[in-house]
């Protein structure tokens, strides 16, 4: 089994992931809304690439049964229903419900990786979740960080180098790539106090800056939530509720 982390989607086509197992991380915001939203009960999460999109795709849809969330440059987009907050998604809004899902960069990387074998996203609320079932799969995967804008996302990385480093605590050789080795070293350096380095972060002082400190605090919890997202069918879905094969 080999494990590799992508710092970012940009520079890879569709065609690069297929066939291949692939975890999109996105802690600030997007892979932390979509676990919460999934974990409560959410029916899908149809990830868009363009605000534009997914106006146009909800307007095919039973309306009752539809939300439009999202953020562009952090802000909601006007006329959607929730914005990228994981703390607007509760159970008694989103449960049963169909999301169309458009974020600056995490929903974009989930698009970009949909010809993948198997594909989930994980985030520190869902990271044990996700090592483990990365580990009883016993495939080769490609980690990939969504990033932010042109740049990359320290956040993320970091992240990533946790979910390597349970993976390894749960399953022997290991093979892991340079980039894997940099997140690793990246976690041990400033993964110790997860809500300190995310208020750190370029992305995360911007959420500060905009008001979203409690999304911040929430996005640090570490393993809260057994809930992980997978895509089938254009959609993420609860695991438990899609057939996912080893082969």
């Amino acid at each position: 089994m080999k494990i590799n982390l992508l710092f970012s989607y940009l520079n890879y086509d569709e065609l690069y992931f297929s066939s291949k197992t692939v975890v999109v991380i996105d802690v600030l915001r997007a892979s932390s809304t979509t676990v919460t939203a999934i974990n409560n009960g959410a029916k899908e999460i149809i990830p868009v690439a363009s605000v534009e999109f997914a106006v146009k795709i909800s307007g095919g849809l039973f309306t009752g049964q539809t939300i439009i969330g999202g953020e562009r440059n952090t802000k909601k987009v006007e006329g959607f229903t929730f914005g990228n907050s994981p703390l607007e998604y509760t159970e008694d809004k989103v449960s049963g419900k169909s999301i169309i899902f458009y974020t600056t960069n995490g929903s974009r990387a989930v698009v970009k990786a949909k010809f993948s074998e198997h594909l989930f996203v994980a985030s520190y609320l869902n990271l044990s979740a996700v090592a483990k079932h990365l580990a009883e799969l016993g495939k080769d995967v490609e980690i990939l960080c969504s990033g932010r804008g042109n740049a990359i996302s320290l956040e993320d990385i970091i992240c990533g180098g946790k979910l390597i480093t349970e993976v390894q605590k749960l399953k022997e050789d290991i093979s892991i790539s340079d980039s894997s080795k940099a997140s690793i070293s990246l976690n041990k350096s400033f993964g110790k106090n997860i809500k300190k380095m995310l208020k750190e972060t370029e992305h995360g002082q911007i959420l500060l800056e905009n008001g979203f400190e409690k999304d911040i605090e929430y996005c640090s919890k570490l393993n809260i939530l057994e809930a992980i997202p997978v895509f089938s069918n254009n959609a993420l879905r609860l695991l438990s509720s899609v057939r996912v094969t080893d082969g």
